[in-house]
């Protein structure tokens, strides 16, 4: 996990699969609009586990449908929902080498996942990381 911010050009790149798009600008913005949290989640169901807490993209049927969603009960608007989570392995692996250059994934299922599959790592709330 790390905290940072995006300026816009950052935030132009990490959006540029949805520039020309008429929503393309707002997203830009309010991702370079403050401070955020980026994280690098270690689960076998990860993706799935994470899109499911954020609720759905479209904030009014978040509201209506899963409100304790993440975006159901802070988003504001569809390209304001407060949270972003990869949609596929390949996007995420793209997405983790965007925030985390320092990041090696191919080393980590290398070195780390076999013992977090054994149950051998334990999570440091301080630093933020399991180890």
């Amino acid at each position: 996990a790390k905290e940072l911010r995006c300026g816009r050009e950052q935030s132009r790149r990490f959006y540029r699969e949805h520039a020309g798009r008429f929503f393309y600008q707002r997203l830009v913005e309010f991702m370079a609009s403050g401070p955020m949290w980026a994280y690098i989640l270690a689960h076998e169901n990860a993706i799935s586990l994470w899109r499911s807490l954020m609720g759905p993209t479209k904030v009014f049927r978040a509201r209506n449908c899963v409100p304790d969603s993440i975006r159901g009960a802070y988003g504001l608007t569809d390209t304001r929902n407060t949270t972003h989570g990869s949609d596929s392995p390949a996007s995420a692996s793209r997405e983790i080498a965007f925030f985390f250059p320092e990041f090696n994934e191919q080393l980590w299922y290398q070195q780390e996942e076999p013992h977090l599959r054994r149950g051998q790592m334990y999570y440091n709330a301080e630093k933020r990381v399991h180890c």
